[in-house]
């Protein structure tokens, strides 16, 4: 792929949660950390969530989920993006997702997922490590 620049990530608040100072506090410290960070706001549908993230050619996808909605709104961004010829975007989520979800995530394809407790420098490092591959 070979781009350079920051690494962009998409921070979305998918469905009718609207509880959203967790996704503006990891949306400010990827930011702080030299990310560019388009913040989509409050009761996204996947189908924003994408466009959003194909438009701004983002890296990845942070969902933050705490309505409990994680397994449906998950899998239809997954969706979307493999229907939109857009998989190379990395979809990544946090909120409250039981244990027994994760291995069934993991196989839709999410490949981080940050439950409460886990620190921004841990999300930070591991978007660092994970979103981009060096050229």
């Amino acid at each position: 792929m070979g781009v350079s620049g920051p690494i962009r990530v998409v921070v979305a608040k998918p469905g009718l949660d609207g509880h959203d100072r967790g996704a503006k506090v990891i949306a400010r410290a990827l930011r702080d950390a030299g990310m560019e960070v388009i913040y989509t706001g409050l009761h996204q549908t996947p189908e924003q969530i994408v466009d959003t993230a194909i438009q701004e050619d983002a890296d990845g996808i942070g969902l933050s989920i705490l309505s409990g909605a994680h397994m449906t709104l998950c899998a239809k961004v997954v969706e979307l993006l493999a229907e939109r010829d857009a998989a190379d975007i990395k979809v990544f989520c946090g909120g409250i997702i039981p244990d027994d979800d994760v291995p069934e995530l993991t196989a839709l394809g999410v490949i981080g997922i940050f439950t409460p407790g886990t620190t921004t420098a841990d999300i930070i490092t591991w978007v660092q490590d994970n979103l981009r591959q060096p050229a």
